[in-house]
């Protein structure tokens, strides 16, 4: 099997409060949502151990004696591993007035003696408001609702409350509000292969600096996820990058505890025993009450996408097979460089009027460089209805028009009909063009031409995290149409209609290479004379 842990599991023990907790987990708590639901929680090997380490401390003699030795733990586990369901117990133990989570002393063998958490504040955090409250706080709901510690809480939909309010945990999808941030004790991140948004990363980041301000509470962080998808830029791989840094040498770094698990890469996942074997591996001690013949199912459909199989059942960092493009190959693409005022520049617009995002990307036509000049993203915060800022979009429209020679604009102009006229009334109707994104054969082509600058090293861009993070979010829709070798046309499209993960700076790139193509072919040229051109 293939596993990283950091630190390594040929390590010596140390103290740990780890046999206490998992003791008042099968003692107190019961299975959350599922087929078990309601019966007694039992705890494999693997899970046993992961808890064990989570809870090691200092041991005695030593200048932080008794404190926890890791702030920061994180679980890469493949699906259905119970995952949600561990880090719910947790919790339960973290909020419970009388769980053993804290070294309050020592016993005459030098093990440490576990207390409760004095008003305990515990964010459990998911990547949508919905999930927040149906992963980790949902599964806590009923842990402790229908259990032997029912009667210990008030239970709610949003906050479960000790019975004498001195200690809660909330479901959140982003940070904790000012008034509490900085009084978390303990706090989960579920899905953290999900977090790719910027309020996602914001609020891990956030949420992890204001961990030292309980210094007495000696709070941490728990993190559980599946393989992340390689470059999407979600906190999951950030987190496993760090641990590698570690487990490499490269940082030194005692207060982060990391395990991931996945199937080594010898199995042969063209043959039915090898994806059998390849799954018991990534599964661990969950293969005794997993239904594996099941999932080895699922690649006998030819419809369904193997990569995500792979990363979802074996736990691989794999390239999802449904993106539009290689984000490895587009960050590789990255230069530091800025495109010089009076530059000839082709841009490229896409976005909605309300509810969604709008993004402006600029192309030098001579070096082929890109960068993301605008974005407005509805804010998870506002109402329905929300409406982008018109009047901004409109000042960064104007400065590109002013600071760069613009040959084109390609706009999609749906839901902006009105603002692109007056635009071609002010630049003119020959730089200013309605491109519609709708056309699915012009789309396809602008897409393969776009996708092949990107293969081919043809194009650069200035690293923009939210540029990079719209062009991974990009999926791929086969359409009934073909060239005219007989290949399959394809165009974009975000994961799911309501998905909260967007593409509408990708497909403003897209549009400004193709404007950058067509210069290319018009034999435009930029006049020393800042704003003027001619073809």
């Amino acid at each position: 099997m293939t596993i990283l842990c950091v630190p390594s599991l040929d390590e010596e023990p140390w103290p740990t409060l780890g046999p206490q907790v998992c003791e008042f987990i099968t003692q107190n708590l019961v299975h959350g949502p599922g087929d078990l639901r309601g019966e007694p929680a039992r705890l494999d090997d693997e899970k046993r151990a992961l808890i064990y380490r989570a809870y090691e401390v200092f041991p005695q003699g030593h200048e932080q004696a008794g404190r926890r030795r890791f702030r920061r733990v994180g679980w890469s586990l493949r699906k259905g591993s119970a995952k949600t369901e561990l880090a719910a117990w947790i919790a339960a133990c973290e909020l419970h007035p009388e769980a053993p989570v804290r070294c309050v002393g020592w016993d005459k063998r030098g093990q440490p003696i576990g207390g409760p958490v004095k008003d305990p504040y515990i964010p459990l955090v998911a990547y949508t408001e919905e999930q927040s409250e149906e992963l980790c706080y949902g599964t806590l709901l009923v842990v402790l609702g229908e259990g032997p510690l029912a009667n210990d809480f008030d239970l709610g939909l949003e906050r479960i409350l000790r019975k004498k309010g001195d200690g809660k945990a909330v479901a959140l999808a982003t940070a904790p509000a000012a008034r509490d941030g900085a009084r978390t004790t303990f706090e989960v991140f579920d899905e953290t292969h999900r977090f790719t948004l910027d309020r996602l990363k914001k609020a891990h980041r956030i949420m992890l600096a204001n961990l030292p301000k309980r210094l007495l509470a000696d709070p941490w962080a728990l993190e559980v996820t599946t393989a992340p998808t390689p470059g999407e830029g979600s906190v999951a791989e950030a987190t496993m990058d760090y641990a590698r840094a570690v487990n490499d040498g490269h940082l030194q770094d005692s207060k982060l505890f990391f395990f991931h698990r996945e199937a080594s890469d010898h199995h042969d996942l063209t043959t039915t025993d090898g994806i059998r074997a390849a799954v018991i591996e990534a599964s661990g001690p969950v293969a005794d009450w997993s239904d594996i013949e099941g999932i080895v199912d699922q690649w006998r459909d030819p419809t369904t996408d193997k990569a995500e199989l792979e990363r979802l059942w074996l736990n691989r960092l794999v390239q999802a097979s449904d993106k539009a493009f290689d984000i490895d190959e587009w960050r590789a693409l990255a230069k530091s460089r800025l495109i010089p005022d009076g530059a000839l520049v082709t841009l490229g617009f896409d976005g909605s009027r309300f509810d969604d995002a709008t993004a402006i990307v600029m192309t030098e036509v001579e070096t082929g460089h890109q960068s993301l000049i605008g974005l407005w993203e509805k804010p998870p915060t506002a109402k329905d209805n929300w409406e982008i800022p018109e009047a901004e979009v409109d000042a960064v429209m104007h400065e590109a028009f002013g600071r760069w020679q613009v040959w084109r604009a390609y706009c999609d102009p749906r839901w902006w009909e009105s603002t692109l006229a007056r635009w071609a009334g002010e630049w003119g109707e020959k730089r200013v063009i309605a491109w519609y994104t709708g056309r699915l054969s012009q789309m396809a082509y602008a897409l393969r031409a776009f996708n092949t600058a990107i293969q081919a090293g043809e194009l650069s861009h200035d690293s923009n995290e939210d540029l990079s993070r719209h062009i991974g979010n990009a999926c791929r829709r086969t359409l009934n149409l073909r060239d005219a070798e007989g290949a399959h046309l394809w165009v974009i499209q975000k994961e799911r209609p309501d998905s909260p993960f967007k593409i509408d700076a990708a497909m403003a790139a897209v549009l400004s290479w193709e404007a950058r193509n067509d210069a290319i072919a018009a034999g435009a040229k930029a006049e020393e004379e800042a704003g003027v051109y001619f073809v």
